[in-house]
């Protein structure tokens, strides 16, 4: 069967995630020393046993969900002694998790990966002022909906935009305040099942974001990027990419830019994925797989124990 890798993105934070791993994998135990050592900071103990709230600060949580995501492909390999190529063809992550996709391929180095999150969730709550911006999931509206919404919603000075395009009937906007706003009015108009403000910091991929993406660029400049073990479908495009440059320019754009996951989905079963494997905290991509396309499996490895019944039940 062919498969993908799958890595989620903020939002699936939880504490207690990567705990499991830690106690059963010395190769995921590993992978939270690297990151703590590369931050500076014990975060393995805020993710294992810390509070909610300080997890879920954009700045813990980024690299944190990242941290669970590359530990628990690294017990996979580590479990059935096959490498990330043996069993998937693809990876991809969505937004932040697009970062955990390129350490678990080989791309990015875990530290290079921990400290770019960091700086990524720093830039991204610096760039615009707690209570300007806001993110809002209209439910029911499929893509170009939202954009024609997100456009008539937006003004000269207050701007909004198509963030996340998640699943059909699943597309988040964002932007100012004031534009969201307006945004979820029209939506309503067009006939959307409801619009919902999200619990959020900061708009994420918009225009506005554009400071944290050249503070982005200026840093990603000084990494090394290599070619991955296998394509990455990158967030902006929805198709692979493994040239190290274009992965660097991508990463880039993916901070303004809107989330093309269901796309990225279908790119990936276009290509004859039938098994996406969601690697890290939560299920949100295993559910939402399910509506893009119901014929794809999906499966959320968080455990030891699910890690060993996944590759069992693969023959490995």
């Amino acid at each position: 069967m062919a498969r993908a890798f799958v890595f989620p993105g903020q939002g699936s934070q939880a504490v207690g995630m990567g705990k499991a791993l830690a106690e059963g994998s010395a190769a995921a135990r590993d992978v939270f020393a690297e990151v703590d050592a590369a931050l500076g900071q014990k975060l393995s103990e805020l993710m294992f046993g810390g509070d909610i709230e300080t997890l879920t600060l954009t700045e813990n949580a980024q690299p944190a969900l990242m941290a669970a995501s590359v530990a628990a492909a690294r017990a996979v390999a580590e479990r059935s002694g096959k490498s990330l190529a043996d069993f998937a063809g693809f990876v991809a992550g969505h937004s932040l998790g697009e970062y955990s996709a390129l350490a678990a391929a080989g791309a990015v180095s875990v530290a290079d990966a921990a400290r770019l999150l960091r700086l990524r969730g720093r830039s991204m709550q610096k760039a615009v002022p707690v209570g300007v911006g806001a993110m809002a999931a209209l439910l029911g509206l499929d893509l170009d909906q939202a954009r024609d919404v997100a456009a008539r919603a937006s003004t000269a000075d207050s701007i909004c935009a198509a963030a996340n395009d998640n699943a059909p009937g699943q597309v988040v906007v964002s932007g100012h305040k004031a534009a969201v706003e307006r945004a979820m009015a029209l939506a309503a108009e067009l006939g959307a099942k409801r619009s919902i403000l999200l619990p959020v910091s900061a708009p994420f991929h918009c225009p506005l974001m554009a400071p944290a993406a050249e503070a982005m660029r200026a840093a990603l400049a000084e990494v090394e990027i290599k070619a991955p073990a296998v394509p990455v479908v990158a967030n902006v495009t929805a198709a692979p990419v493994t040239a190290p440059d274009e992965i660097l320019r991508l990463l880039v754009e993916q901070v303004t830019g809107t989330v093309r996951w269901r796309e990225s989905v279908l790119y990936m079963k276009s290509a004859g994925v039938q098994e996406l494997v969601e690697l890290g905290a939560g299920k949100v991509l295993a559910g939402l797989a399910k509506r893009i396309d119901r014929d794809l499996a999906a499966v959320s490895l968080q455990t030891p124990e699910e890690i060993d019944a996944w590759i069992a039940s693969t023959g490995a």
